[in-house]
């Protein structure tokens, strides 16, 4: 069905549907009622791409995440999507499982299909990929990775600031034998938990670490606990970079007959929802996903603001909920 189809159907020029199609103000209340109308019985779809090409603009906007089956990650897409469509624009998604490779590919096919605007919130990130959008028109926000530059705006999490806080409430409460799972231990957001986890025990003094990683998914959160408490089974509480891991983790815990935390605490980190409703409830540190969801279109949708290159800092916050207690007698 065309659009001739539908202006002949509705008794209008066909530039009065294409007025209508792109919510235009300048159209008759009456005459607008009709072509929805004449729209809906001949269940005609407009040509987007065609659209978009020809009035050089895209209202689309990509998001490329690095695990979708995370969801911190799905947390912040949905955000996304919600501020996308509350102006008109769509959201395509790309998910890369950390591989660098696939990020470059999902970059470029981004590019093709002439977004309006790309978000990449991922760990892993070439220097050279980071130049090649640089040298790209079309704006573009990084989440954890890279720095701001002319059409690229950053948003960072102060993990120091989180870590720090994280440690310290875990001291408090008598813990001086610390497990840390991570996974990619190799991408910079990664590294630098563990990095700040390792200088906040250095100036504890007393605090030992012991740390593994595996894949970021509930079954690779499960193995690394294994491996953390068949290695030093003395532990009284292990911190996970994410709560997705985090609720592996506890699994593996219970499976051995052990109590969260009455023997051993668990710590997450994101807060997502699931650590409300698992079992116990997870002490984690809070990442305001809706926020950055929100920053995320604020940067990337046009509107009459001039841009400048701008970084934005999210200060996490320490939630304290059921799986964490003080340091088991036994162990200690």
């Amino acid at each position: 069905m065309s659009l001739e189809e539908v202006a002949r159907h509705a008794k209008v020029s066909t530039a009065t549907v294409s007025r209508v199609l792109n919510n235009a103000s300048h159209v008759k209340t009456s005459t607008r009622a009709r072509v929805l109308k004449a729209v809906s019985e001949l269940k005609y779809h407009p040509n987007l791409l065609a659209r978009s090409l020809a009035g050089g603009k895209n209202r689309s906007i990509g998001v490329i995440v690095s695990n979708i089956e995370n969801p911190f990650f799905l947390d912040i897409y949905k955000a996304v999507e919600t501020s996308a469509h509350a102006e008109g624009y769509e959201v395509i998604m790309a998910n890369t499982d950390y591989r660098s490779k696939q990020l470059v590919s999902s970059i470029r096919l981004m590019i093709g299909r002439r977004v309006a605007g790309l978000a990449a919130i991922v760990s892993e990130m070439a220097p050279e990929l980071i130049d090649e959008l640089t040298g790209n028109r079309m704006p573009v926000v990084f989440y954890d990775v890279g720095s701001p530059r002319g059409n690229i705006t950053n948003i960072r999490v102060n993990y120091r600031s989180g870590m720090e806080t994280l440690v310290d409430y875990l001291y408090s409460l008598g813990h001086r034998q610390l497990g840390f799972i991570g996974h990619h231990a190799t991408l910079g957001p990664i590294n630098e938990r563990l990095t700040v986890l390792q200088e906040s025990a250095a100036r504890h003094h007393d605090v030992h670490v012991q740390t593994t990683a595996d894949v970021d998914s509930l079954e690779g959160g499960r193995r690394a606990a294994r491996t953390l408490l068949s290695t030093n089974p003395k532990l009284t509480a292990i911190m996970c970079v994410n709560d997705f891991m985090a609720v592996g983790a506890m699994r593996e815990i219970r499976g051995r007959g052990l109590r969260v935390p009455e023997d051993i605490s668990v710590t997450g980190f994101d807060n997502i929802k699931l650590a409300q409703f698992c079992y116990p409830a997870l002490t984690s540190v809070n990442i305001p996903r809706d926020e950055i969801g929100k920053i995320i279109c604020d940067s990337l949708l046009p509107d009459d603001k001039i841009r400048f290159e701008h970084e934005i800092v999210i200060d996490p916050e320490l939630v304290v909920r059921d799986s964490s207690g003080p340091a088991a007698a036994a162990a200690a």
